[in-house]
């Protein structure tokens, strides 16, 4: 890239890192874990910058980057690694602002990844079904199957509370 092109990307980067963590964060709910997923995002947009530029949506197509890298980190060795056999047990729920967002960014973390990706982009980022359809590489069907799953999971752990955020309607 020596057309100008790095400029151009260091200026989207820069200008996109903010809204980039915020999903990131969204997905891992885990501040430095969504650092490492917006850095290896934006590492693999540097060697896909020509394509990116091409696209229709840049922004769009820089976030289907993120959630499939999100959703593929599953496959790598270290993402395996536990420091606990399950899971602790999310705090019990009490009513009360950013509480309550603690409470439901631990359930989601609970949640399969793939349903909770299709969470954060339909109910925190709503985003239709198709687009999220586009984003993951699945059909319609998927992610309306995948939101159902993911509904039932988060009230299953959330014992029945109604967040406004997540609701099937």
């Amino acid at each position: 890239m020596r057309d100008g092109s790095d400029e151009d990307y260091v200026d989207y980067v820069t200008a996109r890192i903010p809204v980039l963590r915020r999903l990131a964060y969204l997905l891992t709910s885990d501040s430095h874990r969504a650092d490492d997923l917006v850095q290896q995002t934006i590492t693999t947009l540097y060697v896909k910058w020509r394509r990116a530029q091409a696209a229709d949506n840049i922004d769009a197509y820089v976030r289907t980057m993120l959630v499939r890298t999100f959703l593929d980190e599953r496959r790598l060795a270290w993402a395996r690694v536990r420091l606990f056999r399950e899971l602790p047990e999310p705090p019990p729920f009490e009513d009360g602002g950013s509480e309550d967002r603690q409470v439901v960014h631990a359930a989601l973390r609970r949640v399969p990844r793939r349903q909770q990706a299709v969470l954060v982009l339909r109910f925190l980022y709503d985003l239709p079904v198709e687009e999220v359809a586009v984003m993951l590489g699945c059909s319609a069907g998927t992610v309306k199957s995948q939101t159902s799953r993911g509904l039932a999971t988060l009230r299953r752990l959330l014992g029945e509370r109604d967040f406004a955020g997540f609701s099937a309607a």
